[in-house]
């Protein structure tokens, strides 16, 4: 890695069985640490894994001047229901825009696929008298007898959470703004989030999904931060700047990270993709799959030409696992990430009619797989991986943690009799279809984007993914398998090659021929000057600042936009 001029650096992925360091010093020499996640605390484990890096490395905490970190928590909190007592408020009529969502069928012959609840109970979706027309004209104002039962009907349920979404409030945010401060003046422990602030986009649906989805874990991930801040200050380090790892792969500010979490929900893979990049970049191998394989899930994603393929909008917490239509929608810029449950900790159970299965539930860090000796008795991945010599037992984890062989043999006995096969067999069979199952995922991934897998290489991390990555490699029918050093921290040492960036949008539909350009020159100075502000005081030097600039764009007609990129300059 680049030496850091700002003294040590450190990269912390908190995954859902480990929790990966990567710790840069000002001379660019990279060390590596791993503790197991602490399921119930996911800080306590992060403080006392930092605490033990700096410690191995002879480095006081004071001297930590950058703290770069990736969480699982707005995940977990969406998959689990585990998120904030959430009420919305809407216009009036479109209370049912959550369960109505999109006519469209992704699968047409499924007639009985099943759909994920809504976040917000339909007691709590209130209706507010209020109406902005598509031009941004407000038709009826906000009625604020209406919005005073809403707000009483919230203080009932006490709510922890507000999400505000009025028709058309991407185009003219005063209803929303009217609405969210009246619920903020009356709610002070409430946490509001009003879609013109979360995604300020065309699309009800989508957009009121974004708000409700942001609304939902913005307390718990607001008490998390702040209680990070404050655990990094008992902990001595008090000179380091935090930054938070966003799904686009940009860093954030702790302040803007409290503001929209939802844009950290898959904070820790695109890590890893960063990470790809940065490797392949030194290897000189431009195109790659990257494929990381961890304790609880395998992800793919496809770098072209030195760039990993990203996304406008993406599925959450799906009912059915890999049923596109049966998750929650959620837009906001992402690596565009395949993600399977097939991990280390996944484990293999047989069916009703005899045959092995592996995942999608995992052991993950507690109880964890039989062979770790913390509690887990069902037969794994890692214990199938272990029977089969693919892992060292006295030197796992840098020889910190021994794994049970006995156990695993244990555990793995339960799949072998039904299956009436040899414990060796049972393993391998457990090895052979979980590559299987990977190796298809990835490569629906890579076809759907019109690509060959075959012609990329394969670049393999995760703690995992350099155990698998000949099987998948030989299934996708790649020959080349990149395999980073410190592999298992690939994701938090990505982190380390970060930018750290903002997104401003505005939406002002119009027709090409009938632009008004000093207006949309005006509203791009106003983006870019926001953006600036913004980054400055995240203590970028405005020197180094680069500013993109994008529209979305389609011709009549069309369903959908293309994000185009504009040139710099006067339009």
């Amino acid at each position: 890695m680049p030496p850091s001029r700002r003294g040590y650096r450190v990269g912390i992925d908190i995954g859902g069985t480990f929790t990966d360091f990567a710790l840069l010093d000002p001379r660019g020499r990279v060390r590596f640490g791993k503790v197991l996640t602490t399921s119930d605390d996911p800080l306590r484990g992060l403080l006392d894994g930092l605490q033990a890096i700096l410690a191995d490395a002879k480095v006081s905490p004071e001297r930590l001047a950058h703290l770069l970190h990736g969480t699982t928590l707005i995940t977990n909190a969406v998959i689990e229901r585990k998120g904030a007592r959430t009420a919305l408020l809407t216009t009036a009529g479109f209370e049912d825009v959550l369960e109505i969502g999109r006519e469209q069928r992704y699968d047409l012959y499924d007639l009985r696929m099943r759909m994920p609840e809504p976040l917000v109970r339909r007691r709590l979706r209130l209706g507010v008298t209020e109406r902005t027309d598509a031009a941004g004209t407000v038709v009826t104002p906000l009625d604020e007898a209406s919005l005073a039962r809403a707000i009483d009907a919230c203080r009932q349920a006490r709510v922890e959470a507000v999400a505000v979404a009025f028709l058309h409030g991407y185009r003219n945010p005063a209803n929303e703004a009217q609405a969210a401060t009246a619920v903020r003046r009356a709610l002070p422990e409430a946490s509001v989030s009003a879609s013109a602030d979360v995604l300020p986009e065309i699309r009800e649906y989508e957009r009121t999904a974004t708000t409700v989805l942001n609304a939902y874990v913005r307390p718990l991930a607001r008490r998390y931060l702040d209680r990070l801040q404050d655990g990094l200050q008992r902990a001595g380090a008090v000179g380091a700047a935090v930054h938070v790892m966003t799904s686009s792969g940009d860093l954030t500010t702790l302040a803007e990270a409290g503001r929209v979490p939802i844009r950290l929900i898959e904070s820790g893979p695109a890590g890893g993709s960063l990470a790809a990049v940065y490797h392949g970049r030194r290897a000189r191998v431009a195109d790659l799959l990257a494929f990381d394989m961890g304790g609880t899930t395998a992800k793919a994603c496809l770098v072209d030409r030195g760039r990993p393929f990203t996304t406008n909008g993406f599925e959450v917490a799906r009912a059915e696992v890999g049923k596109r239509g049966s998750g929650l929608p959620l837009r906001v810029p992402a690596m565009d990430l395949m993600e399977i449950g097939a991990g280390g900790g996944s484990i293999a159970w047989v069916d009703a009619l005899g045959l092995l299965r592996v995942g999608p539930e995992s052991a993950g860090a507690d109880p964890g797989p039989a062979c770790y000796g913390t509690g887990g008795k069902a037969p794994t991945v890692t214990d199938a991986d272990l029977l089969l010599g693919r892992l060292a037992p006295d030197r796992f984890l840098g020889g910190a943690m021994t794994l049970d062989v006995e156990a695993a043999r244990g555990a793995l006995a339960t799949v072998a009799r039904p299956l009436r096969l040899g414990l060796v067999e049972a393993a391998a069979g457990i090895g052979r279809l979980v590559d299987e199952n990977m190796a298809n995922a990835a490569r629906v991934h890579v076809l759907e984007k019109g690509k060959d897998p075959r012609r990329y290489p394969l670049f393999a991390f995760g703690g995992a993914g350099p155990v698998h990555a000949s099987g998948v490699a030989r299934l996708l029918g790649t020959s080349t398998i990149l395999v980073p050093r410190g592999a298992g921290v690939t994701a938090a040492l990505g982190f380390l090659a970060a930018p750290i960036a903002t997104d401003q949008i505005r939406s002002d539909p119009t027709r090409l021929e009938r632009a008004d350009w000093a207006r949309v020159r005006a509203l791009l100075a106003e983006l870019e000057q926001a953006a600036v502000a913004t980054l400055v005081g995240a203590g970028v030097s405005r020197a180094r600042i680069v500013v993109e600039r994008a529209a979305d764009m389609r011709y009549l007609g069309q369903g959908f936009e293309v994000t185009t990129p504009l040139p710099s300059g006067r339009l």
